[in-house]
């Protein structure tokens, strides 16, 4: 049976995202960040192209790690500037019919209170369309610019992403019943007091006694999305993501990261398939192989190797700047560079080493995910190798420019895929969960967030009289 392929488009409310130097192409509009008509116009073209969703990427701060700096990040114009993701999604939901919508905010710089609010806004507002990447930061200007000296630790950010979502899945599914709100015009009553439930948290990190202020939205909880690769980030989208997004630059790499993530789902509770997993990757396409690697040199002509290695020094935490271009990557300290670069090499025939230079040239298209250079046709065979032989959902797809990235794929690739089986041929109607899963618009009962609703086993909802003599007491 053929495998079906999943595809999310993967930008960010910036110029050079991914592909830095590409802003400079002729063809590429990503300058046109800062206008509505250019998401809205991307969203109706990925929905032609029955793409999952339009995943946002963010950061809170900027790649400074490189020259000791945020000069070169600036010059390159490397995720910064950088705009709100969250403020484009009603435009975007307004202009399309079954578009998802991942957005990603980090658990470390805003109070779950309002922002449990602001996400089930837009869950009503696209018809629940909505899912969250949670993010725990990892650049230390993020933390510095918000009062603290430096992030927290790594495992220590996720134990307080851990509390706050199970502020949030109280907050979600455990406040408000369904049916709360009445509209009774007769007795003159909206909502039903008595269906509306005080959490009373109360926890390391976080203090929220009172109600969600937003009534229960379609999906209540958001699709949840993920993307850590370290044990504990893996842990963490195992019991909590229901879409996980990895990058590895070859299939041995992405195969191993997949078995991981499957066994951990499982080790949490959950079906070893209950998350769709997701693959970094850029597609350069074209009517032909000649035409497409035509492009694909073309585009590589405006690739920045400084801007790569911007982007390499702060995923890396080593400032590339230190080193020759053409020193070999055997006298840069680092093991994660070095373990990163020896797969990447398994992309290499002739076994050569590898340079500083050969580390920005290669993050200069796509970031550290592979790239697939080919006619339609050649594409679709190499994307159906890798979900067969990794276990993977689909892929989450960079751009070299934008939307010309985006609208190639559409032309060439989809309907390949479509024709071989493997790509859907019409959306599954209803909400982003529902559309990933066919099981309905709410969490799953296994999933850890279903436990907090009210009679669930971590369900903390105060009873109504305790509630009003408290309030009572204090007045």
């Amino acid at each position: 049976m053929t495998r079906r392929i999943r595809f999310n488009a993967f930008d960010m409310n910036c110029v050079a995202h991914q592909s830095p130097g590409l802003w400079r192409h002729p063809q590429d509009q990503s300058h046109r960040y800062k206008e509505l008509s250019y998401w809205t116009e991307l969203a109706q073209l990925l929905e032609r192209g029955r793409f999952d969703g339009l995943f946002i990427a963010d950061v809170l701060g900027i790649y400074d790690v490189y020259g000791g700096d945020d000069v070169a990040a600036l010059r390159q114009g490397a995720q910064v500037p950088v705009a709100d993701p969250l403020l484009l999604v009603t435009a975007m939901a307004a202009a399309t019919e079954h578009l998802g919508f991942g957005i990603t905010t980090g658990t470390g710089f805003e109070h779950p209170f309002p922002f449990a609010r602001r996400l089930s806004t837009l869950d009503h507002l696209t018809g629940g369309r909505v899912g969250w990447n949670v993010v725990t930061g990892y650049l230390p200007s993020a933390a510095r610019n918000m009062g603290a000296d430096d992030q927290l630790d790594h495992d220590e950010r996720y134990d307080q992403a851990d509390e706050y979502l199970e502020v949030l899945y109280k907050l979600w599914e455990g406040s408000w019943e369904d049916g709360a709100v009445v509209r009774d015009a007769e007795r003159g009553v909206y909502v039903d007091p008595a269906k509306v439930h005080h959490i009373g948290h109360r926890g390391r990190h976080f203090t929220v006694p009172g109600i969600h202020l937003a009534e229960p939205s379609p999906q209540r909880t958001p699709v949840i999305y993920q993307a850590g690769a370290s044990p504990r980030g893996t842990r963490f989208a195992a019991e909590n993501a229901e879409a996980i997004f990895v990058a590895a630059p070859s299939k041995r790499v992405l195969t191993q990261v997949v078995s991981n993530i499957r066994d951990a789902l499982a080790a949490a509770g959950r079906d070893r398939y209950a998350a769709r997993i997701y693959a970094l990757a850029t597609i350069v396409t074209d009517a032909t192989d000649e035409a497409a690697r035509a492009k694909h040199e073309e585009y590589l002509s405006y690739a920045s190797i400084e801007g790569g290695l911007v982007f390499m020094s702060g995923w890396m935490g080593i400032d590339l700047s230190r080193y020759d271009l053409d020193d070999p990557i055997g006298d840069v300290q680092s093991n994660a560079i070095r373990s990163a670069v020896a797969a990447f090499q398994e992309f290499d025939d002739d076994g050569r080493e590898w340079t500083v230079r050969d580390i920005g040239r290669w993050a200069g298209i796509g970031g550290m995910g592979p790239v697939f250079v080919g006619s339609g046709g050649t594409v679709a065979d190499r994307l159906q190798e890798w979900v067969e032989e990794t276990d993977l959902d689909g892929f989450n797809l960079a751009y070299a420019i934008t939307p010309g990235s985006f609208a190639d794929i559409v032309e060439h690739v989809v309907p390949e895929l479509v024709a071989r089986g493997a790509y859907a041929d019409e959306y599954v109607p209803g909400t982003l969960r529902n559309a990933l899963f066919g099981r309905g618009d709410r969490l799953p009962p296994e999933h850890r967030g279903a436990s907090y609703r009210l009679g669930g086993p971590n369900s903390t909802a105060l009873p109504d009289d305790e509630v009003r003599n408290t309030a009572a007491a204090r007045e």
